[in-house]
């Protein structure tokens, strides 16, 4: 197929959804399928507010209806709810043109954690956005389960995978000369991800953080004692999770965390709170603890073994995950070549 993926989140941005994304499209051209992607670095952007390493489209809809026509697409994807995600669909609304879209990120969550907006008001406007939908697809089944609570009834399964050769077991370096063990984090350094609840336990050993993000300069002038290594490119990120004894992830938000996979894959158990996301990733595999107090979390996960955490990973592949992809996405059987796309 000719398949069209709408995206607001898109490289340089390190995060789930690139990530995602870039697997997802990575295979779908392995499938023989011609995929075209419209994303943030074909237009003009402005930072977002409070969060400037994201960066919205200003204006697109012009532009995107008309990529859209030019590609005559048999299914189209909009993966995020920002610019060009509304724009796609505003144009496939008008068009009567079928499309599916994703939910990967709590942003009703996110919102209220900045300006506490209530939260029924967002999720009203979600609902809207994803209910014109074929199939919205969700990455697990508690959050599956959540949404439809919510009132969404067109929910879809669309699990995530690890490259299991980039994030492998292997020499684990010290990092530096403190004193393990290590316990590490690696991802956004933002409020949404609740990081702080992490760096104001009292552990043995030493913290390190891996990542940028607006609470950056803050938590290094309040945790001078904690290792803040920066940002690396992804296929660096592996020797960090090595040297990790215990991979912690505080986060009581996300929709699945591939980087719990990216650490298991690494052979690094997990420390974590029981809420969607590690529940479903870790759940009782043992891979990790699961447990409300973290600093018992961390402790207990020390005493895991690395290999057990290793096979529990391996169960894991980018290559199913995008056939489950690939079986929600919706045909049109005329297709956008033979649209008149109205530009007003």
């Amino acid at each position: 197929m000719r398949i069209m993926i709408i995206t607001d989140a898109w490289k340089p941005q390190v995060n789930g959804v690139v990530r995602s994304l870039t697997e997802t499209v990575r295979e779908l051209d392995g499938f023989g399928h011609q995929v075209n992607m419209i994303t943030p670095l074909e237009f003009r952007t402005l930072p977002c507010p409070t969060y400037p390493d994201i960066r919205l489209s200003l204006l697109p809809y012009r532009q995107v209806a008309h990529r859209i026509a030019g590609f005559a697409p048999d299914a189209i994807h909009i993966a995020t709810e920002g610019p060009l995600g509304l724009a796609a669909r505003r144009f496939c609304l008008r068009e009567g043109l079928a499309f599916t879209t994703a939910y990967h990120t709590r942003f009703p969550e996110y919102i209220h954690a900045r300006c506490r907006l209530p939260l029924p008001i967002s999720y009203a406007w979600m609902r809207r956005f994803h209910g014109a939908s074929q199939a919205v697809m969700v990455p697990t089944r508690s959050i599956a389960n959540d949404l439809e609570a919510r009132g969404f009834d067109n929910v879809k399964l669309w699990s995530r995978g690890v490259d299991t050769e980039m994030f492998s077991p292997g020499e684990r370096q010290r990092l530096d000369e403190s004193i393990p063990p290590r316990f590490v984090y690696i991802g956004r350094v933002a409020v949404e991800k609740n990081i702080e609840a992490f760096l104001k336990l009292d552990l043995p050993g030493c913290k390190w953080v891996v990542g940028d993000g607006p609470l950056l300069p803050r938590l290094k002038q309040q945790y001078p004692d904690v290792h803040f290594a920066g940002v690396f490119p992804q296929n660096e990120l592996a020797r960090f999770y090595r040297a990790a004894d215990v991979f912690v992830f505080p986060s009581l938000t996300d929709t699945f965390g591939l980087v719990l996979l990216e650490a298991m894959a690494c052979g690094t158990p997990v420390a974590a709170f029981p809420v969607a996301g590690p529940l479903d990733v870790v759940g009782d595999s043992g891979a990790g603890v699961l447990d409300w107090d973290l600093r018992a979390a961390c402790l207990h996960a020390l005493d895991i073994d690395r290999d057990h955490v290793r096979r529990v990973a391996e169960g894991y592949s980018w290559q199913a995950a995008s056939r489950q992809f690939e079986s929600h996405l919706r045909p049109n059987p005329a297709t956008a070549a033979a649209a008149s796309p109205a530009l007003d």
